[in-house]
């Protein structure tokens, strides 16, 4: 059942890199973080323990793809993964890769900026995370 008030259940999060009834993956728009992806759960659901044994496996299996991949094509010093809600109570994992250049390292990327922006935007690095993911979860 879907919120009217719920970001997610209104909008899909992100573009859209992967998706199927139950899931889908999204590439979260911030040019200090490239390869920043959600995994949302397509059904408003707020709290993991809600879902069924077998739901939560799958949704932390297509998280763990999406780790996978994010490690292989970005090589980052550290994936955080990070499931809070408290602002939008709807399941999603954040799956983000950091560097020690990110402007926050080694802090969360919620915290307070620790050196100065340095984007760097590689579009055929994003086609190869889409290629890839889509790839993944396929043979899974």
């Amino acid at each position: 059942m879907a919120q009217q008030d719920c970001v997610f259940c209104r909008s899909p999060g992100g573009e859209v890199i992967w998706q199927d009834d139950f899931c889908r993956v999204v590439l979260v728009d911030d040019e200090n973080y490239i390869g920043f992806c959600r995994v949302i759960l397509n059904k408003h659901v707020k709290e993991m323990t809600d879902l069924s044994t077998e739901a939560r496996a799958r949704l932390m299996d297509v998280t763990f793809i999406i780790e996978r991949v994010l490690r292989e094509v970005f090589q980052p010093e550290k994936i955080n993964l990070a499931s809070l809600g408290n602002k939008t109570p709807h399941i999603h994992w954040h799956v983000i890769p950091r560097f020690k250049t990110d402007i926050h390292f080694p802090e969360t990327i919620w915290s307070e900026v620790q050196r100065a922006s340095n984007p760097a935007k590689i579009e055929s690095l994003k086609e190869l995370l889409i290629t890839k993911i889509a790839k993944e979860i396929t043979k899974n």
